[in-house]
């Protein structure tokens, strides 16, 4: 969350660099720029190379389920350049989608369940979702909680309002092989790896992998 905060900080320097500039002057002299005013903060490279990422899954199998709720939605990934197919990605297998944002302590708490248990043999996919529109303090959080799996951004609110969210976080969505996609219902923050191995058999069935 402080780093949540720290970007925040940088809004308020970019909005208050702007503010200087439009100001009229009796004297006008030299205007500090925005990029002076951010000066020292990383650049998203910079971010995505300390936060270290798994690749975002490439396409797998086909163009994924007919009538899924993923389908169509083409995602900024996180921790590389580029977007992703979420339905193409994830077509044919099964996998966690958790929904979670910098500002949120609740997924602080969650994400190094999920990150111990995608680390686990036969685990099956797990990829986060930043939703509250910070990447580069989503980037910094999870580089200070060692969580490494990949992770994409939904800066519009488009998954959200495709899977019909309610706007609490964390929130995690099971998905099929067939496309199906299952809230966990009712929500929990997952604390441990066994949590999270307790929910994927509740819903994909005990023994279920990627």
């Amino acid at each position: 969350m402080k780093h949540a905060l720290r970007w925040a900080l940088v809004l308020v320097l970019l909005a208050g660099a702007l503010v200087v500039a439009l100001w009229p002057r009796a004297n006008p002299g030299p205007v500090p720029s925005i990029s002076q005013a951010v000066a020292g903060a990383p650049s998203i490279d910079q971010l995505r190379s300390a936060a270290a990422l798994q690749p975002c899954p490439a396409t797998h199998g086909n163009a994924g389920a007919t009538g899924s709720p993923l389908a169509g939605l083409a995602l900024p990934c996180l921790g590389q350049p580029g977007t992703v197919d979420l339905a193409a990605a994830l077509a044919g297998r099964p996998a966690l989608l958790n929904l979670w944002g910098p500002m949120c302590q609740p997924c602080a708490q969650e994400l190094p369940a999920l990150a111990a248990y995608a680390a686990e043999p036969g685990a099956v996919t797990v990829l986060g979702v930043e939703v509250q529109q910070l990447p580069g303090a989503a980037l910094e959080e999870l580089a200070a909680l060692n969580v490494h799996y990949p992770s994409v951004s939904d800066p519009d609110g488009r998954l959200r309002a495709a899977l019909h969210a309610p706007p609490a976080i964390p929130l995690t969505y099971v998905v099929s092989a067939d496309g199906k996609v299952t809230q966990v219902n009712p929500p929990e923050v997952m604390r441990s790896p066994e949590q999270v191995r307790a929910v994927v058999a509740r819903y994909l069935g005990p023994g279920a992998s990627e």
